[in-house]
């Protein structure tokens, strides 16, 4: 029996071990021949080593998932992993394809992994049996290509249209990946070099710069109030000035309060 074989592309690294890790666990079988960072790479491992599963994450550098995907879909199965489901998932469901959300769920990965390998059950066997309907089941992948095709035109369309916010962080904890909502999260606070990520239950750190975040999060839930801060408006509680006149920002779930500079106080013109 051939081994059924698989590559991982992310351009997270923690990310594709996570992911390796998981897969080792629910399909001990399945043999990851490769990795890769973005879809310019995984298109070059893929023409050499042929892999007959793809995990792809849509949003990388150089080229993209989706853009990947038209080229890597030719001779692979593809299994989309994202954290973006606004418009993933319908299309997914349709069965040309499967998909994952991260973080990945441990049950989700295992139904994954059965409809993967039912999908190369039934192409062995249809190998294996010469018929007359040899030419329908020709026929029948030639639509079944035609669908990804056109879902992979929808998705490039949807995300010229729509721009994609962050809906996780990551952040690294001892040898460990932490998947961070941004619901969760109360407010970013960076210095030099790092960024604090505060939670109600912690605080995190990452590498990732205050603009960087600016960039990337929805505006209608994140704040700039402070060139060293980043609020989430639903965490605020209150709006209230200190013995030298400066706006104080009261929080739910967090005994600290954040100044708002005076370059921001036009966010809260009531006071």
């Amino acid at each position: 029996m051939h081994k059924i074989t698989a590559m991982i592309v992310d351009d997270e690294a923690p990310m594709r071990a996570h992911l390796r890790s998981k897969l080792n666990q629910i399909w001990p079988e399945l043999s990851i021949i490769a990795e890769a960072q973005n879809g310019i790479v995984a298109i070059e491992e893929a023409e050499k080593l042929q892999p007959q599963i793809i995990f792809l994450d849509i949003r990388m550098p150089g080229k993209n998932g989706i853009e990947a995907a038209a080229q890597l879909a030719q001779n692979a199965m593809l299994i989309f992993v994202t954290a973006y489901d606004e418009y993933a998932i319908q299309a997914f469901e349709r069965g040309a394809m499967d998909y994952l959300l991260k973080p990945i769920d441990v049950e989700r990965l295992q139904q994954t992994c059965q409809r993967l390998q039912q999908r190369i059950a039934e192409k062995n066997t249809s190998q294996l049996v010469l018929s007359n309907s040899d030419q329908d089941q020709i026929k029948k992948q030639e639509y079944q290509s035609k669908q990804v095709e056109q879902l992979l035109t929808q998705l490039m369309q949807q995300q010229a249209q729509q721009k994609e916010y962050l809906r996780w962080i990551q952040a690294s904890v001892g040898s460990s990946l932490r998947m961070i909502s941004t619901k969760e999260i109360i407010f970013f606070k960076s210095d030099e070099k790092y960024t604090l990520v505060q939670t109600e239950q912690a605080e995190f750190l990452i590498r990732k710069t205050l603009k960087e975040l600016e960039d990337e999060l929805d505006p209608k839930e994140f704040w700039r109030i402070h060139r060293s801060t980043l609020v989430r408006v639903s965490a605020i509680a209150e709006v209230t000035r200190d013995f030298r006149g400066r706006q104080m920002l009261g929080l739910k779930g967090c005994s600290e309060k954040l100044e708002v500079s005076r370059n921001h106080t036009h966010l809260f013109q009531q006071m």
